[in-house]
């Protein structure tokens, strides 16, 4: 196959340059195959590509991915009908009856693949090269037949990013106001743990992957060869494999002492390997993003979260011992979510001096119940679950008290129409008076500090999903 018979697209990777792109570009020339790639979130559609593409995947990591990712393979299909459109990624294989079903229409989608995806990949290009079904790749799903996801062994090669779009075009790195280029790699693909509410489950069910260090290294040493200095570990978990995990950050230090860097890690894995956080911090460390997602007990136990809200002080404590920043991530809409909740939820940020650390958005954000999900198996499912939405990519739910639900728009606006430059301070403010006016209680009165204080280090993205 020459280039213009491969076509990668990308829609949106949380801020960074995305290696859903550069694995697959890297695993394919490695077949001795070759494929253009663009990520849609920085650069134009490749309308000339589009046409004259045997084979178009599209990356669907994530739910923005994915919507983005629909209605790309419209465009592409409108501009050449007879090219085969593949879905990879894991909102790909939880929304495959929607991708596959033709619906009176030509479907949006011929294939879906997930998991370890570079493999399959590489077989249904060979296929269609050489005229034969899709449905006959092992690991990929047609309407004809359905695949699971593909969880064997891949050889990780190197990401190849000489041909993606450069670091300037996405999120910097912000510490002390300044801003640096950022670089993102992922250690391990998939995750032991199995929270309720997270994707990865219904794929990966507690399997992980550990890509070779040698290999993580290499994509790092290209990413400050091209300006980085800073590096996301983006692995769902990135102490899952904690010696694994000190060995490429302690070689990082040591080749570029430099060079900073984030990670994130479940509240339980921070106090299970408290005296590493002392190492990963004089390693680079500047801060972790930990899903604390609630402060109400029951919704972490629902939730299968694993921790309690005194084990997230521990961790605060433990963080703070070594001068490590966190960045909690949380799910503050969720039927199981008490008005109360929200407001206690609140006030344990403000008294635990997190509100530099927490951006609005997170302050807004519903969970997303999407096919296949493992909330799905709870013997309470009928009593919150409505009706299925496949062109939005989940189940309906409405909140049992109407106020929380109107609540959740309210915050959503408050985050969307803010600018960025605002300090999360003034935003937070925002979000606890919306938050007390339902509640018909008076707005906190607690005095403004007399300056605000620079936030702790972060990415220029706020967005999480």
């Amino acid at each position: 196959m020459n280039t213009s018979n491969i076509l990668l697209l990308s829609c949106y990777e949380l801020g960074h340059q995305p290696v859903s792109l550069g694995w697959p570009l890297a695993a394919l020339q490695e077949a001795g195959l070759s494929a253009a790639a663009v990520d849609l979130s920085v650069e134009d559609f490749p309308e000339s590509a589009a046409q004259s593409a045997q084979l178009i995947a599209i990356a669907a990591p994530m739910h923005t991915a994915l919507r983005l990712g629909v209605e790309a393979a419209h465009r592409v299909r409108a501009l050449n009908p007879s090219a085969h459109i593949t879905f990879f990624g894991l909102y790909a294989w939880l929304n495959g009856d929607y991708l596959l079903r033709a619906n009176g229409s030509a479907p949006v989608a011929d294939s879906v693949i997930a998991g370890e995806y570079e493999g399959p990949l590489i077989a249904l290009a060979c296929a269609l090269n050489e005229d034969r079904s899709a449905a006959e790749v092992p690991g990929v799903s047609t309407l004809e037949r359905a695949a699971q996801p593909h969880l064997a062994r891949l050889t990780f090669p190197v990401p190849a990013r000489s041909s993606l779009p450069a670091l300037e075009n996405y999120a910097r790195y912000m510490a002390d106001d300044e801003a640096h280029l950022a670089g993102y790699v992922e250690a391990s693909r998939g995750c032991l743990h199995t929270c309720g509410h997270c994707p990865i489950v219904p794929v990966y069910n507690g399997r992980f992957f550990v890509v070779p260090a040698q290999t993580v290294l290499a994509d790092i040493r290209q990413q400050v060869a091209a300006g980085a200095r800073h590096i996301t570990f983006g692995d769902p978990d990135f102490l899952n494999g904690p010696g694994h995990a000190l060995k490429i950050t302690e070689a990082l230090h040591a080749e570029f002492p430099r060079v900073t860097f984030d990670f994130t890690t479940k509240v339980e894995h921070i106090l299970e390997h408290r005296d590493l956080m002392g190492r990963l911090r004089k390693a680079g460390a500047t801060f972790i993003v930990s899903a604390f997602e609630s402060t109400s007990s029951r919704v972490l136990a629902r939730l299968n979260k694993g921790h309690s809200v005194a084990q997230m002080d521990e961790a605060l404590a433990v963080l703070a011992e070594v001068g490590l920043a966190v960045r909690p991530t949380w799910l503050p809409f969720t039927p199981w979510t008490s008005l109360d909740d929200y407001v206690g939820m609140l006030a344990w940020i403000r008294s635990r001096g997190l509100i530099p650390s927490t951006s609005a958005v997170q302050m807004s954000i519903r969970l997303l119940v999407p096919p296949g999900s493992a909330l799905l198996d709870h013997p309470d499912v009928e009593s919150w679950r409505g009706a299925l939405d496949p062109a939005n990519f989940a189940w309906r739910w409405d909140h049992p008290e109407p106020r929380m639900d109107a609540l959740q728009r309210e915050i959503a606006f408050i985050a969307e129409d803010a600018d960025p430059d605002t300090h999360p301070w003034i935003l937070f403010e925002a979000v606890e008076y919306a938050a007390n006016a339902v509640a018909g209680l008076d707005a906190p009165k607690h005095p403004r500090p007399a300056f605000f204080p620079p936030p702790p280090p972060r990415l220029t993205e706020n967005w999480f999903c």
